[in-house]
């Protein structure tokens, strides 16, 4: 189990995921779970705060991910909704839905149930190392500077066919953080003893080499992919 947390924009994903081709293991998108969770919000007319209802709906839509594939798809029931998620609808309510406890309590419930299933796994969120995995035996913490972190955002939007504002993105960033890391149940903290990375200056290849460095040297015995 290798954990990857920190806040949006600092390439968690596409770091866990490489890390995970490269190493030869599996890797959890928490933050697509979230995303997924919203959508549900969304499609399902809920307000974003409303965490018992959203809890139940969740659970009645059957969110999952499609581990047949690589990566793993996000699916509510056989429908694929992994490039529905990035919307821009979607991102303006993600952090409101994931401080409700109701639902942190689904989601914490449903990585813990991945994890016993797939077991050698690398994982990224939020709170991954400080609540859900916090005995994992090689945790990190990711971040960057604001106005990297929009830059990439936009390059996200652009390759989607959707326009971004600069000031907007950058606003919308330093709100998610204040959000992520001010909420009560699981705020997006520095894990206690987690490594620290920053990625601002770094290409996507070079924090993956470095974070690969550290997991094969912390865990020699793991039974890696060969590098």
């Amino acid at each position: 189990m290798i954990t990857i947390d920190g806040p949006a924009g600092t390439g968690k994903s596409s770091v866990a995921h490489h890390l995970a081709e490269r190493l030869g293991l599996e890797f959890l998108d928490t933050g697509a779970m979230y995303r997924g969770a919203a959508l549900i919000a969304i499609e399902a007319g809920l307000a974003p705060d409303d965490g018992p209802n959203l809890a139940t709906a969740i659970r009645a839509a059957h969110l999952h991910f499609d581990w047949t594939v690589d990566p793993p798809e996000l699916r509510v029931g056989v429908r694929s909704i992994s490039r529905r998620i990035r919307d821009a609808d979607v991102s303006e309510v993600v952090s409101i839905v994931a401080t409700q406890p109701a639902v942190r309590q689904v989601m914490v419930e449903r990585q813990r149930r991945i994890a016993a299933e797939h077991p050698r796994l690398v994982t990224e969120g939020r709170d991954q190392g400080s609540v859900v995995f916090p005995d994992a035996p090689v945790r990190f913490y990711l971040h960057a500077d604001v106005a990297v972190r929009a830059d990439r955002r936009l390059s996200q939007l652009a390759a989607m066919g959707q326009p971004g504002d600069r000031a907007q993105v950058m606003h919308r960033i330093r709100e998610r953080d204040r959000i992520d890391s001010t909420r009560k149940d699981g705020p997006l903290i520095r894990p206690e003893g987690a490594i620290d990375v920053d990625t601002s200056d770094r290409t996507l290849d070079q924090v993956v080499e470095h974070l690969e460095a550290i997991v094969r040297r912390e865990l020699p015995y793991a039974g890696f992919a060969d590098p």
